[in-house]
């Protein structure tokens, strides 16, 4: 278009339109920005600089990747293609060799990395669930195959350095010595003579055993009070096994924290590039909103509907936006208020659960130790009393708060974040609740009851494999309901649907495969996992399992019996979203862990720490035995004089970071403004165009 305007005999001069131009004059008007922009004539500085960037790309383009890659046209790939080939005969042998064997080496990795990809697990099924549901319910199928391979990872680091030693000194292939008690310690602290049905027993017995981890299962190696071994002897090398337990306990979280920390970092990139302003945000969804990895036709058609109604309900918030700015003060009142009083009754249902919760661990505690084969039934229900309960107030509270949340007026995307925080929420707080209520019990007994030991020695002889035995319950009761459900409600509730025509059944229809509240469950379970590892090793290999079932089971309820919900959450958001909830149910499984290791007094009776206060002092211990500068260092890391300026350097850090970040987001808001400002250049000189040509 430049090149026109200025071989026009009678159009205005080529450089003084162009002061015109939208992006001049909106430079023009910034602060600083008064001094005219002047372009550069043919043959001088602009040129000069293309010249140069051309020389740039002659020198290192090719060099550092292959003609296919690089953004051009056929014609020009094969020219230089050509160039590439006619250069490389002029090279000495050595760079020669070195080219060529950089290109072998290059294809041989991504050859490997091609192989590589078929060994994926589920890769086939997820690209299929992909094709047929698109991306926002593959999403959380990926999500699930990371949950099992993150739990394969944490038990083969558990099984190797903890579980696997003892088997090993077992079976007497290696010498081991047995954690000794001080002579310290009382008599009664050390009692602990668990129920492991020696005798003739029957046969329901092992099934409530198997269900509430008691009896033959609580001595096995899936419990912390079986690994009673001090030491390992490996020839003169001595496997200290209580700070080995600690270690892999660190090294569990560590690896979580860290993998949960880079995957949520690439969900956010890709949720910072989704996230723009409205103007974009339509654009993205009607020029790039399509989902080409779909190959099914219905759901095609479901991908129209549903861009359809992201768009409808983007305008709907544009609408509420609107009103809301012309709410009158009356009106303001009157929402703040309700808004005020349906939160009341938020924190009320809350809390009801909660007390619920309480009760009901209290109860199951004070009540479970019935062992007779006629009360077997009744006394398993009473262990499973706080799992019941949790799972009762996990069903029915969203229910309330998706009700409640249509009262308060907010945007469609909001009520549906705020509808998930309070579930999240709920969910982890259940855990805690009833952490904290074994806890109660554990070490919040009178002061003649937990004087000798530091805790409630005669209720729980070993405390450390009745909190596993918990966390083991609520694994196998949450397991237990997700293949219920399905089996009970979802495929009946299809089956009434087909073949039954009544107008109630009709409206109820399909159930929706809803992704966040299938993830809530599944983060639920982890977040258990998470907390329960400590006290019972083999955890991570139970979750394994459970989630690599669920993965088909889940897959078998969406293409029988579930349909994709009508408001689908977007791939890159529900990724993000994923993570950050994941992330929080970590965070929260470090506070119980924490006190456990440090605060709450180990057993006496069992376990690799009863020669210790608590689990934490074996890395004081261990560190005393360290050469005296290695002492020196770690305790200089402990004191304050290290923790201090560390912290201070750490906030400089942070600081500089933020600040960094908001420069890259004032640079990404300038370019932004410069498309926007280009696309009105492209409008204003096409204009002048076909100006000058009609004249």
């Amino acid at each position: 278009g430049l090149f026109l305007l200025a071989e026009e005999p009678y159009g205005a001069a080529p450089v003084d339109f162009l002061h015109e131009l939208p992006s001049c004059q909106s430079t023009r008007r910034r602060p600083g920005g008064t001094q005219e922009r002047r372009p550069a004539p043919l043959g001088t500085t602009g040129s000069r600089g293309a010249a140069a960037r051309a020389q740039l790309r002659e020198r290192s383009g090719p060099a550092e990747r292959p003609a296919r890659e690089h953004p051009n046209c056929m014609a020009e790939k094969r020219i230089l293609r050509h160039s590439e080939q006619t250069d490389t005969e002029h090279l000495s042998r050595w760079k020669k060799w070195r080219r060529t064997s950089s290109k072998s080496l290059k294809k041989a990795l991504s050859e490997a990395k091609g192989v590589s990809s078929y060994l994926v697990l589920w890769r086939h099924d997820i690209h299929n669930i992909e094709g047929k549901f698109g991306a926002g319910i593959q999403s959380y199928f990926s999500f699930l195959r990371f949950l099992v391979l993150l739990n394969f990872i944490m038990f083969i680091l558990m099984f190797s350095f903890i579980t696997l030693p003892i088997i090993i000194s077992k079976y007497g292939v290696l010498n081991s010595t047995i954690a000794y008690i001080s002579p310290n310690t009382e008599d009664n602290c050390t009692i602990y003579e668990p129920n492991d049905n020696k005798g003739l027993v029957y046969f329901y017995t092992y099934l409530n055993d198997l269900l509430s981890g008691t009896g033959f299962l609580e001595v096995t190696i899936l419990f912390y009070g079986y690994y009673s071994i001090d030491a390992v002897w490996i020839s003169i090398m001595r496997y200290n096994l209580p700070l080995a337990y600690l270690l892999a306990t660190f090294a569990y979280l560590a690896l979580s924290f860290l993998w949960v920390i880079k995957r949520s970092v690439e969900g956010f990139t890709q949720n910072l590039v989704h996230d723009a302003d409205p103007f974009q945000s339509y654009c993205n969804k009607v020029f790039a909103g399509w989902d080409f990895s779909i190959t099914d036709p219905n759901a095609a058609r479901l991908k129209q509907h549903s861009l359809q109604y992201e768009l409808q309900t983007d305008l709907q918030e544009e609408k509420l936006k609107q009103k809301i700015a012309e709410r009158t003060m009356e009106e303001k009142l009157r929402i703040y208020s309700l808004r005020i009083f349906i939160n009341i009754i938020v924190i009320a249902i809350l809390s009801g659960c909660f007390y619920s919760i309480y009760i009901a661990t209290v109860f199951s505690q004070e009540n479970s130790n019935d062992t007779d084969n006629v009360n077997s039934l009744v006394n398993l229900l009473v262990q499973y009393l706080p799992s019941i309960v949790i799972t009762l107030a996990n069903f029915i509270a969203p229910l309330i708060f998706s009700f409640l949340i249509r009262f308060e007026e907010y945007t469609p995307a909001f009520e549906i974040k705020l509808t998930l925080l309070r579930c999240v929420f709920m969910r982890l707080a259940n855990i805690a609740v009833l952490l904290f209520s074994l806890w109660s019990q554990i070490s919040g007994c009178g002061s003649d009851k937990c004087k000798p030991c530091g805790y409630n020695y005669k209720l729980y002889p070993c405390w450390e494999s009745d909190v596993g035995q918990e966390m083991y319950k609520l694994m196998i009761f949450d397991f237990i309901v997700i293949l219920a459900v399905p089996l009970f409600v979802d495929f009946p509730r299809k089956f009434l649907v087909t073949h039954y025509s009544c107008k109630l059944v009709q409206w109820f229809g399909y159930k929706e495969f809803g992704i966040s509240d299938n993830v809530l469950e599944i983060i639920y379970g982890q977040t258990i996992c998470w907390i329960g590892t400590f006290f019972s090793p083999l955890l991570p290999a139970i979750a394994t399992i459970k989630y690599f079932i669920i993965f088909y089971v889940k897959k078998i309820v969406l293409k029988h019996a579930h349909k994709p919900a009508a408001r689908p959450i977007r791939a890159s958001s529900s990724n993000f979203f994923f993570m950050v909830v994941l992330l929080i149910g970590l965070v929260l499984a470090f506070i119980p862990l924490a006190v456990s290791i440090a605060h709450i007094p180990s057993s006496k009776a069992c376990g690799p720490f009863r020669n210790f206060n608590t689990s934490w002092e074996v890395i004081p211990e261990a560190i005393l035995r360290f050469p005296t500068v290695l002492q020196q260092i770690f305790f200089g890391i402990a004191s304050e004089a290290f923790a201090v300026p560390f912290f201070v350097i750490l906030c400089i850090v942070m600081f500089y970071v933020i600040a960094l970040a908001r420069a890259h987001k004032q640079v990404v808001e300038q370019l932004r403004e410069q498309l926007v400002l280009e696309g009105r250049d492209k409008v204003f000189l096409i204009r002048k165009i076909t100006e000058a040509q009609s004249n």
